[in-house]
């Protein structure tokens, strides 16, 4: 919505024109954007179990950045890990 142009001798109605014109203008680029998401975007993407940011073996990621501190934790963590 850069370079809209509202100066202080505009009547209200100009102002909302200006306004409005500027909406429009960013909601067609938005609508654009979505669909080209959309279509880029596989179904399976979205619902795909492989991340591929997920550290692989989290034992060896525990130790190597957290190392004793996780070792004590682990005594008053239940079998689930969350209690």
């Amino acid at each position: 919505m850069a370079k809209m142009v509202i100066t202080k001798d505009m009547t209200p109605q100009q102002r909302m024109a200006a306004l409005k014109k500027e909406v429009r203008k960013f909601n067609k680029k938005m609508r654009k954007n979505a669909a080209v998401k959309r279509d880029e975007t596989s179904f399976m993407d979205k619902f795909s179990d492989d991340n591929i940011h997920h550290w692989t073996d989290a034992p060896k990621y525990v130790n190597e950045y957290y190392g004793d501190r996780a070792r004590d934790q682990e005594g008053y963590e239940s079998y689930e890990g969350w209690n």
